[in-house]
This record gives structure tokens, sequence and C-alpha cells, in this order.
């Protein structure tokens, strides 16, 4: 995956942790938008490697 898609999850990851869901799923679904077909297989498994990214607490 390309490093400014992997930027953008990890920023709406950030923004999920924050309770800015609005502004965290424009970053995210733009990067999906982005991403190309053979990225799309990596962007779920590091949605799923980085649940915790999402739903933990912030560091």
């Amino acid at each position: 995956m390309r490093p400014h898609i992997r930027a953008a999850l990890q920023k709406a990851a950030e923004l999920t942790r924050s309770n800015r869901l609005v502004e965290a799923l424009r970053i995210g679904e733009a990067a999906i938008d982005q991403a190309t077909g053979d990225e799309h297989a990596e962007i779920r498994h590091w949605l799923t490697e980085h649940t915790d990214d999402f739903v933990g607490e912030g560091n």
C-alpha cells in the first residue's frame, strides 16, 4: 500500500479515537477511493490488523 494511503488510514483512526467520526470517514473513504484494485486486499488486511487503532485509546 502506498504511504499516503497508509497515512490517511492512520489519521482516520486518530480522528475516530477523538470522536471526530465524520472527518475520519471522509479521510478513510478518500484513501480507499484512491487505492488501486491491488491495494484493496492490503487495505482490508491493514484495517483488520489495526482495529484497536480505531477503538483503543490514543497514545
